[in-house]
Order: structure tokens, then C-alpha cells, then sequence
């Protein structure tokens, strides 16, 4: 069979790039449906973009790499095509927008718009090899037993990256850059809840509080939850992208208070009150609790000297912590590094080395914050990919 474009992947980036190449187009992927990362997203709900999305809410190797492609295809193009298919959405919180329903929306528009540009879709299909001939690509596929050999002139690599190897994630995307002269830079994963040994948190698990929490410099202030392997919530997962193995991040426990001046005051007013059960007035108890196990909180506030609370304030408000690691591709929502952007344009996703060949999506060196950012990095590079490829035809 001779296609026009393959598109190695049916999830956000391959979809989305399916919509806008026109020619003959054929979407492959191994799952039994497509978008199942979309799916699952945002607890069903798929955060599917963030209203403040811009270039530095992104990580990568070269930081000026995904500003070409997120300022052609905005948040706003994305959300007027939400719109034009009567999906209902809401704000959450922080600018990050959400089904009213459900994800499964999202994936039926986009399918709705890959129908109307004629692209085909096949899955339950693994790639079993590639090769390109100095003018063509060949596919060879395999499904339910029987192998077929597609051909093709652009080829687009968006399966991914490593995280969530249990809805399939692979590393065929990066086999293949290096197949044909890209190189990688190291991966890891991001957006990844902390461990801690001897299940540090156990007693406290499931209690989650407000914090500032950061890591190599860089803090978020969101929410922390402690788990029995660690550390969890938004706070945590936004630091883990920056955070590198045995380095601490520091929490403060009052992000928008001044526990101190509280404290002194109530020391003034009712100084017989126990210093513990005045904490547990700013702090949820269980963790006051917990905390008394490595800080001196015995006696009463009119126990405590300036000298006493100030140490003791600036213990809450910088807690260091040494994670022994993170939960790792399990449970990460992405995959940091891949593809490296310095072997592909910033227009059109396409190598410098060899035309015809692409890159978009989590398998490149660009990953998005906690927040719809990485679903907007999906729409933006396949549509650039997209739109160069339609305007060879």
C-alpha cells in the first residue's frame, strides 16, 4: 500500500496530526483504542489544555525549541475547536480546562476530524521494522498474525514516551530516531510522585495540606499529599520534573501565612494553651503529630522564647527532605528528554537530516507542567507537522 504520510501512534500529537496532513494518511497503533492516555486524563475528565500556556511552562534542552510551534496553534485555536463541537468545558483551577463530561469527547472529536481529512486509522497493529530507501519509507505491520508492508513518504514518530508502560508506552519512537540519525537526550520521568524509604509518611498517609515546595531552585505552590510510599500531589508533581536523584526539596508547610507574628500574638493572649494543639490550629493535627517525632513541640506558647518559635517557624516554612527516589514510569505522567531538538526544525517537527521524517509530541525533548501544558504541546507540534506536510500535496 503506498500512503502519502504514516503516523506511527493514535494518541494526542498522532491524532492531532492526522487531522491537518491531508493526502493519504494512515494512523497506525498497537492499542485497541485509540487516545487512551486522553482518556484517563485529568480523572477521566482530560485537562486538555491550560489558558496561560507559553514557552516557559516548558522543559527542554533548547527552552526556544517549542516557541515557534505553541505560538502558531495556541491554547485558543485548540479551545475554539472544543467549542465548535459543543464539547462543554470549565476552568478547575490555575488556567487548566476541563470536560464538563467526560475525556471521551475529546477522542471523538478528534476522530470526527481525522473522518473529515480522509485519514484512516488501524489498530491493534505492531510496527515490526521501518526502512527508507533515500526516497521512501516502508512500514512492515503486523496484526492478528498477518504481516503487511506499507510505503510511504512522510513518516511521523508519535508513540510517546516511556511513561505508563502498562496502556502500552514504548520505546519505539526513540529506536527509530536513532535508526535514522537523531540522537537522544536522557530520559527520565517527570511529573512523578517522591518515595521514601521505610515508608516514611505511612502514619499520615492520605493527608494533603497547601504547600510552596522546591527543588533546584525552581517552587510551585500547590497542593502536597503524604502516601504510604512518599510524597504526592500537584506541589510534588511539578517539582519531580526538576528535582534530580539525591538532591532534597524543601517545603514550606505556610505558603501564605506568617506563622510567627500568629504564634507571638497567641503567646500574648493565651500563653497556658499547649504549643502542639495551637499548631494543630494552622496545621491539619495528624501532621503536628507526626512532625513532633523530629522537632521539640513539648509545653505550653509562654514556654517558648522568640529565640524558640523563630527556629521553629523556620523549620516549617523551609522543610528539607532527601527523597530516596520517585515512583518511576509507573505512575509518571511523562516522560522527561527524548528526542533531541537540535535534529529537528522548530517549524515543522521534521529532521534536518532526513526530509519526510518527523517528531512530535512526549517522544521530543520538550515536556509541559503539571496542568494541560503537555496535552497543548501534543496539539501544537502535530498541527506544525501537520501543516508542513499539507502543503507539499
Amino acid at each position: 500500500m503506498k500512503w502519502d504520510t504514516i503516523i506511527l501512534g493514535a494518541g494526542a500529537a498522532g491524532m492531532m496530526c492526522a487531522t491537518q496532513t491531508g493526502g493519504r494518511t494512515l494512523v497506525l497503533d498497537h492499542a485497541k483504542a485509540p487516545g487512551e492516555k486522553i482518556r484517563i486524563s485529568g480523572g477521566g475528565r482530560c485537562n486538555f489544555t491550560n489558558m496561560y500556556a507559553g514557552p516557559e511552562n516548558f522543559l527542554s534542552g533548547n527552552p526556544h525549541f517549542c516557541k515557534s510551534a505553541l505560538s502558531r496553534y495556541t491554547q485558543w485555536d485548540f479551545v475554539d475547536l472544543v467549542a465548535a463541537h459543543g464539547i462543554p468545558y470549565h476552568e478547575k483551577t490555575l488556567g487548566q480546562l476541563f470536560c464538563d463530561n467526560s475525556a471521551k469527547d475529546i477522542i471523538a472529536m478528534l476522530r470526527a476530524e481525522m473522518t473529515k481529512a480522509g485519514a484512516q486509522l488501524r489498530l491493534e497493529t505492531s510496527v515490526v521494522s521501518v526502512r527508507h530507501d533515500g526516497t521512501a519509507f516502508t512500514v512492515e505491520t503486523e496484526k492478528a498474525g498477518q504481516r503487511q508492508t506499507q510505503n510511504c513518504t512522510n513518516l511521523v514518530l508519535a508513540t510517546g514516551g516511556k511513561s505508563i508502560p502498562k496502556m502500552g508506552a514504548t520505546g519505539l519512537a526513540y529506536d527509530l530516531a536513532l535508526q535514522f540519525g537523531l540522537s537522544l537526550t536522557e530520559t527520565r520521568a517527570g511529573l512523578v510522585p517522591f518515595t521514601f524509604s521505610e515508608q516514611r509518611f505511612k502514619d499520615i498517609s492520605g493527608v494533603a495540606l497547601p504547600v510552596r515546595a522546591a527543588a533546584n531552585g525552581v517552587s510551585f505552590e500547590e497542593a502536597m499529599l503524604f502516601t504510604h510510599r512518599g510524597l504526592s500531589g500537584p506541589a510534588m508533581l511539578q517539582i519531580s520534573s526538576y528535582w534530580q536523584e539525591g538532591q532534597e526539596i524543601i517545603v514550606n508547610l505556610f505558603p501564605d501565612s506568617d506563622p510567627l507574628s500568629v504564634l507571638r500574638s497567641r503567646r500574648q493572649e493565651q500563653g497556658r494553651r499547649n504549643l502542639t494543639t495551637e499548631l494543630a490550629t494552622l496545621l491539619p493535627a495528624r501532621l503536628v503529630d507526626h512532625l513532633s517525632g523530629s522537632l521539640d513541640l513539648r509545653g505550653n506558647l509562654a514556654d517558648q522564647s522568640d529565640s524558640a518559635l523563630n527556629s521553629l517557624c523556620e523549620a516549617l516554612q523551609s522543610w528539607r527532605l532527601r527523597p530516596s527516589g520517585t515512583e518511576g514510569y509507573r505512575t509518571a505522567e511523562v516522560t522527561l528528554g527524548g528526542i533531541n531538538t537540535d535534529g529537528l526544525s522548530s517549524k515543522t517537527m521534521e529532521s534536518k537530516s532526513l526530509p519526510g521524517l518527523f517528531a512530535i509530541g512526549e517522544a521530543v525533548d520538550v515536556t509541559g507542567w503539571l496542568g494541560g501544558f503537555n496535552f497543548q504541546w501534543a496539539w501544537s507540534s502535530g498541527w506544525a507537522a501537520g501543516q508542513s506536510i499539507r502543503a507539499r500535496h
